[in-house]
């Protein structure tokens, strides 16, 4: 147990007065006047001087070693056509080659508006055998040159662009580092989220990760509580240990619970498989539509498999067409939990959610990267794409995220792209869908009210600006400090 620690002088969200702020125990133990007097001797004091609190942050959609990995990777986010980017992957040949047996990993593409394909035949013209493997933004995809698709096993692809079913078992053999490298760079991670006024996260890292984060929590990774999906092929693992969604896995000091089980139904946007009820603009074939990766015969006895284990569930589902389904599949299941994305929904669909009380897990941020493919490939329904306000409006609960590293792991950038639909000075997009900043705090603080209520556990972020006051800018609030369980796990003051 951490020493009782009290915050004098802390300014509570929108409040005008200042109060003191007891925490024991790792819990909000009281919230007043002049509680410094009353502590108890050996309590810590530390002045905010008027600074805002308010319950720590939480991201409820990360892959946290993919984030690592891409922070540690070839940044091609920039590239604005498959040209471009064999020129950002030359460039940095040039100047660092990559060690002899390695591949040069990149991160970060967005091939959905580019002028030209991308092709092994064109890195293979500016790379020659050095193995480059180009991963998608929205991990659905990767791009590979010929000599990195010989680097990944694979005997040979027509165009070197693997995608979905194709791409995603070969993640395992692009991404892989030694354990100790990965989790000294998820430690990194983790302390970077907590500077951002992060407590917690849910993990979906495709793998078993209850191993992983017991070994990260035992080395001294102790920067976030981590709530840990798991995935089928993983599934009977977590029911060995007869853990369901909430328990405390013993021997991590709190820090690591069993989350849901999670299940991918169709593929993105920017790769064009998100599974839509209508197709592609100019697409042909059976996949104009997107990808249905799990049918219903299959994920219907999956949920309800789980659901009857303690389980929720956590169904990925990006295309309108993909959400009706994976709605239908809560219904007839009788699982709780949530869809994962939400990206594109039906008007009936947004009723449904609060008739059957799923959660929409929705990641803000990818409305700001993605409003430009959408108006090309969802043209005529981008009205009902990324529909927060709908939601909300509906009674349906948020919970928000990013998706790392799709989108980067910090809250204020979600809240940001939610309350203001717009990045870069850039026109509001479909501004009906803004969230008030009211809902997009509560959407990212894991159901704990704004107010600190006594007894919620002392998971706090200090700010340095109150997020209600005119002229602050969300997307850049500074955060003077973070408590997990009343112990700092950030300060700057």
């Amino acid at each position: 147990m951490t020493a009782p620690l009290v915050l004098t002088r802390a300014r509570l969200l929108g409040a005008a007065r200042t109060v003191d702020v007891l925490l024991r125990d790792g819990r909000v133990q009281a919230v007043g006047p002049d509680l410094a007097r009353t502590a108890g001797a050996g309590a810590e004091q530390v002045d905010l001087d008027g600074r805002t609190v308010l319950p720590g942050l939480w991201d409820a959609h990360t892959h946290m070693t993919q984030w690592a990995l891409a922070r540690q990777r070839l940044d091609v986010s920039a590239a604005t056509s498959a040209a471009h980017a064999v020129r950002i992957v030359t460039e940095r040949l040039a100047a660092r080659p990559v060690t002899p047996g390695t591949a040069l990993v990149g991160y970060g593409f967005r091939d959905g508006l580019w002028p030209d394909a991308p092709t092994a035949a064109l890195l293979d013209a500016a790379v020659g055998e050095t193995p480059v493997v180009l991963v998608s933004a929205d991990l659905h995809c990767a791009w590979f040159s010929t000599a990195g698709l010989r680097y990944a096993g694979v005997a040979g692809h027509p165009t070197g662009l693997l995608r979905e079913g194709d791409w995603l078992p070969l993640t395992s053999v692009v991404d892989h580092v030694p354990d100790a490298v990965a989790d000294a760079w998820v430690d990194e991670a983790a302390r970077a989220a907590a500077r951002r006024g992060v407590v917690g996260v849910v993990e979906l890292e495709i793998t078993e990760n209850l191993g992983p984060w017991r070994r990260r929590i035992a080395a001294g990774t102790d920067a976030l509580r981590v709530r840990a999906g798991v995935w089928e092929p993983y599934l009977d693992r977590v029911l060995a240990e007869e853990l369901r969604t909430g328990d405390v896995v013993t021997g991590t000091g709190g820090l690591l619970q069993q989350g849901p089980l999670k299940v991918v139904t169709d593929g993105s946007l920017n790769t064009r498989t998100a599974y839509c009820h209508d197709p592609y603009p100019g697409a042909t074939g059976d996949d104009r539509y997107g990808v249905l990766a799990v049918p219903p015969e299959h994920l219907v006895p999956l949920m309800a498999h789980g659901h009857r284990k303690g389980l929720t569930c956590a169904i990925h589902a990006i295309g309108d067409h993909a959400n009706t389904l994976a709605l239908d599949a809560f219904a007839a299941s009788g699982a709780r939990g949530s869809v994962e994305h939400a990206q594109l929904l039906t008007d009936a669909d947004v009723a449904r959610f609060a008739e059957l009380g799923v959660v929409a897990s929705v990641q803000p941020e990818h409305a700001m990267d993605d409003r430009d493919v959408a108006d090309r490939h969802w043209a005529g329904r981008t009205d009902r794409a990324f529909p927060l306000a709908s939601l909300a409006a509906a009674g349906v609960r948020l919970a928000m995220g990013s998706d790392a590293p799709v989108a980067p792991l910090d809250p204020w950038q979600a809240v940001s792209a939610a309350v203001e639909r717009t990045r870069d000075g850039r026109e509001p997009w479909h501004p009906e869908q803004r969230l008030d900043l009211l809902t997009a705090l509560r959407s990212s603080t894991d159901g704990q009210p704004l107010e600190l209520a006594v007894g919620a556990p002392a998971d706090l972020a200090v700010l340095d600006a109150d997020p209600l006051a005119t002229g602050t800018s969300l997307r850049d609030v500074p955060v003077a400090g973070t408590l997990l369980a009343g112990r700092w796990t950030h300060r700057d003051l």
